[in-house]
């Protein structure tokens, strides 16, 4: 495969992700790009860590998520003034 050919494939297989394997891709290929061979951060986390950020991407993908502005608020509201 050509430079040209290569772009074309990789662009293909990238464009067909969806949720949690698109933004793996993406972090994978940062990491590449900017010389980062290590990969075990997400390697050295516990099964329940993992989950819990596979969930929270699945909630995300299903359009659960909240924005940072209304979880400060709340958190405020019940911390800040009880």
């Amino acid at each position: 495969m050509n430079p040209a050919e290569i772009k074309i494939d990789l662009f293909r297989k990238l464009d067909s992700l969806k949720g949690a394997n698109l933004i793996e891709a993406y972090g994978l290929l940062l990491n590449h790009i900017n010389g980062s061979n290590n990969l075990s951060d997400w390697d050295n986390l516990t099964f329940e860590q993992k989950d819990a950020i596979k969930l929270g991407l699945t909630q995300l993908d299903d359009g659960k998520g909240r924005s940072h502005t209304d979880v400060i608020s709340d958190l405020r509201n019940r911390f800040i003034n009880e």
